[in-house]
């Protein structure tokens, strides 16, 4: 269940992963928390019960098959062996084309950033987490709910750049939806662009959107088109439309991405009871085959393509049919799919959500179970790691501290312990003896403000103390802290040659219309 840092914990490192996330510090100290797992993850199934999902998918993608919507799809699909038949979107697999072709899948990648820094490395023993993405509504103390815009989408993207903790942006924190869709992706894209020097994604709704976007990373990181296909710095999110159906822009997305070496995250939506089966094992096997499916796709397009797993599986309240998440059935999901990425060797993206609406006890503590099930996941690539809400129907500004807060807490715990002669501190032990205490020694001054992790939101006085600073709640907290954030925000340099070239470009697409919106 735990992982550690790729160096050993450091009072720098540990200021340079928490509150304002940008401070910097001199080497030879690590300046980002690049972490790793570090034992075994915990399995939910023994192995014949992971035998038993698996083959159940297997099944499904020989006996029910596939829908694959996009015609040009499908005859890459019949060109590879699958069952594909004439005036029919169904495709069907035979079990041996799958697990042979899923064999080229890289292990572990890169995702390039434009700041070699925030490069990310993906699959393996790595984690990572990326900011909440595509909620059409966010919301705060002070203006509560509302729909998504522009404003609030920038102002969420410049905390994401605030805190180290967060590695990307996932896709757009809110949906903005002041700006037309046919050409917001151009104007959110740019801002990620010029606000963080980190990763970021590109939603596959029509080719336009793809190939628009492979064109900024191109600008923004001022490389070739050659050295982008060596180096993948985007990535797209692909959900099938569960149950088994993989539409016309989702399968164009990946006919973009891979063909240029771009990573694709594969990710079925697959709610038990509404997509898939009502049980959790039902649920799984349908995931799984999904998942497969449009997985040994991206190496139909491409072998060697980039591709990642995705878990998404969870329950629906069966009284009022909406999603849960944090939930006990999400927590098994999670944990067998990560038993599955590991059998077939491809890394594994995962989420932290949760169903709560609003920054209350139950937000957190359905995000920390989904954190518990995702570390002990082994999980690679964390979505929605700060700031979903709702169901993923709001991004709050709020939620987004107290992830982060939360996030930084699972860092630290993931750090290993120091067992260095230092840290096992007898000289501190022989200069105390018995009966004496530690807060004066020489040893715990030279630690004194970092020893420990400082939290964001918890509050440590006693009573007494915390009822005359005005008894502040979390949420209260958590309000006053992405506020003082944002106004600490610096946005990162950009070399005046591509900011221009970038606007140029952004400029002459929005002159051409930007992209269709009736995919």
């Amino acid at each position: 269940m735990t992982a550690e840092a790729t160096a050993p914990s450091s009072p720098a490192r540990r200021r340079a992963g928490r509150g304002s996330g940008t401070v910097r510090v001199a080497p030879p100290t690590t300046q980002y928390r690049n972490l790793k797992h570090r034992l075994p993850p915990t399995p939910m199934v023994s192995e014949d019960e992971l035998e038993a999902i698996h083959n159940a998918s297997l099944t499904i993608l020989e006996e029910m098959g596939m829908d694959f919507m996009h015609p040009g799809a499908r005859e890459i699909l019949k060109k590879a062996g699958a069952d594909v038949r004439e005036g029919s979107e169904r495709v069907r697999f035979d079990r041996h084309l799958i697990l042979e072709t899923i064999k080229s899948c890289p292990s572990e990648f890169t995702l390039h950033a434009r700041n070699p820094e925030r490069n990310i490395r993906i699959g393996g023993k790595n984690l990572a987490f990326a900011q909440v993405a595509s909620p059409p509504n966010c919301s705060d103390m002070q203006g509560g709910r509302r729909a998504g815009n522009q404003q609030d989408f920038r102002n969420l993207v410049k905390l994401a750049q605030r805190y180290d903790i967060i590695h990307c942006t996932g896709g757009y924190p809110v949906e903005p939806v002041d700006l037309h869709a046919s050409v917001r992706h151009l104007d959110c894209l740019s801002d990620i662009a010029k606000l963080t020097d980190k990763a970021f994604h590109a939603y596959s709704l029509g080719k336009e959107r793809n190939q628009d976007a492979l064109e900024m990373v191109r600008i923004v990181r001022g490389i070739s088109n050659e050295q982008l296909e060596r180096e993948p710095s985007l990535f797209s999110i692909i959900n099938s439309s569960s149950p088994l159906r993989l539409d016309t822009p989702m399968l164009q997305g990946i006919l973009e991405m891979s063909s240029r070496n771009q990573i694709i995250m594969l990710t079925p939506f697959t709610l038990a009871g509404a997509m898939a089966p009502v049980t959790i094992a039902g649920a799984l096997a349908q995931q799984n085959a999904e998942a497969l499916a449009g997985i040994a796709f991206t190496q139909m397009v491409r072998p060697g393509a980039p591709v990642v797993y995705g878990g998404f599986t969870s329950n629906v309240d069966m009284k009022s049919g909406a999603p849960a998440f944090g939930t006990p059935e999400y927590m098994k999901a999670v944990l067998v799919g990560g038993q599955l990425c590991r059998k077939y060797g491809i890394p594994y993206r995962t989420s932290n959500v949760n169903a709560a609406n609003t920054v209350d006890a139950q937000a957190a503590y359905e995000s920390v179970f989904s954190l518990w099930a995702l570390t002990q996941a082994g999980g690679n690539f964390i979505m929605h790691s700060a700031g979903w809400m709702e169901g993923g129907l709001t991004a709050s500004f709020e939620k987004f501290i107290l992830d982060c807060d939360l996030l930084q807490m699972v860092a630290e715990f993931l750090t290993p312990l120091d067992v260095s002669p230092a840290g096992l501190a007898l000289d501190a032990v022989r200069d105390v003896g018995p009966g004496g205490h530690y807060f004066g020694t020489a040893h715990t001054l030279e630690r004194f403000e970092t020893a420990f992790y400082s939290p964001i939101i918890s509050d440590w006085r006693n009573y007494e103390s915390w009822d005359e600073g005005g008894r502040p709640t979390a949420y209260q907290k958590a309000n006053a802290v992405w506020q003082k954030e944002l106004e600490a925000y610096e946005r990162p340099p950009m070399d005046a040659a591509i900011e221009e070239e970038l606007d140029a470009f952004v400029s002459l697409r929005k002159s051409q219309g930007g992209a269709p919106t009736d995919f």
